[in-house]
C-alpha cells in the first residue's frame, strides 16, 4: 500500500508543476489560481512524501 500512496504523492508533484508552468507561461502573475493551486499541489504532494519518509 505504500508504493500507491508515493505513487500518488509524485502524481500530485507533477500536476502542480504543470499548473504553475501552464499558469506562468499563460501570463499569470504570482496569485494567479493555477500558481496558488499548483504551489498547494507540489506542498501537499511533497508533504505526504515527507510524512511517508517518517517526519522529522
Amino acid at each position: 500500500m505504500r508504493w500507491v500512496t508515493f505513487l500518488l504523492s509524485i502524481a500530485m508533484v507533477i500536476i502542480g508543476v504543470a499548473m504553475l508552468v501552464r499558469a506562468l507561461s499563460g501570463g499569470g502573475g504570482p496569485l494567479a489560481l493555477g500558481v496558488v493551486l499548483g504551489v498547494l499541489f507540489i506542498a501537499a504532494g511533497a508533504g505526504r512524501l515527507w510524512l511517508q519518509r517518517g517526519g522529522s
